[in-house]
């Protein structure tokens, strides 16, 4: 597969099937992605891979606090307090266009809501994982992580599978730090549903629109 071929089919994908997908073939996807860039070499980032029965266990944890509606503050703000135009409509669009595929209506809050607690089931993938980033690294060393998930999610789409990175977690990081037994020093980023993409579902050929070239790119010639 090209470079640029799998950049054009990586999408967030929602809906999973739960056909089980091998750990030693995600942890050599894991540490080829490695391979990103990262300033001075920190490579800050670190990883907690949930699968087979550690993703059961961690399910049957999370149960009851998603029964309860738990949800914690974020330890960072996932997006500015007041987003400026053109990002305010752009966020906006997105979730309308989803949910309209879903068949909610915005009227329907509970539906809303249900469906936005499906980010802590991983949205039934059958794999999925935690990235962490040590809190002393700053911003240039977050741009890192960035980094490595996009060339995971590449190579995930290479190999048949889909993923959907979800800034959701953070809104459960205590209970997720305390399963992975990550040390206090190492702050929750997101986390990563991977598996098998459901191609029955609504949201199979959902995908977010780009704004035009003509948008953001500026030439000096």
């Amino acid at each position: 597969m090209q470079v640029h071929d799998a950049i054009a089919a990586r999408r967030s994908t929602r809906a999973f099937l739960d056909n089980p997908v091998d750990t030693s073939h995600l942890t050599r996807l894991i540490e080829q992605a490695a391979g990103a860039p990262s300033g001075g070499n920190l490579q800050p980032w670190h990883v907690h891979l949930l699968n087979g029965e550690g993703m059961t266990r961690f399910r049957t944890m999370m149960e009851p606090r998603l029964d309860a509606g738990q949800v914690e503050a974020t330890e960072y703000p996932i997006y500015p307090d007041s987003l400026s135009e053109p990002y305010r409509t752009r966020r906006f669009a997105v979730g309308e266009q989803m949910y309209d595929r879903l068949g909610i209506p915005r009227t329907d809050k509970a539906a809303r809501l249900d469906w936005f607690r499906r980010n802590w089931r991983f949205f039934d993938a059958p794999a999925g994982l935690f990235l962490f980033v040590d809190r002393a690294m700053g911003a240039a060393q977050w741009s890192d992580l960035g980094g490595f998930l996009h060339g995971l999610m590449l190579l995930l789409v290479e190999d048949g599978l889909a993923s959907c990175p979800q800034e959701a977690w953070a809104m459960q990081h205590t209970a997720v730090t305390e399963f992975c037994g990550a040390p206090a020093d190492h702050m929750l980023f997101c986390g990563l549903s991977i598996g098998i993409p459901d191609p029955n579902h609504p949201l199979a050929t959902f995908r977010t629109e780009r704004a035009p070239l003509t948008e953001w790119l500026t030439l000096h010639e």
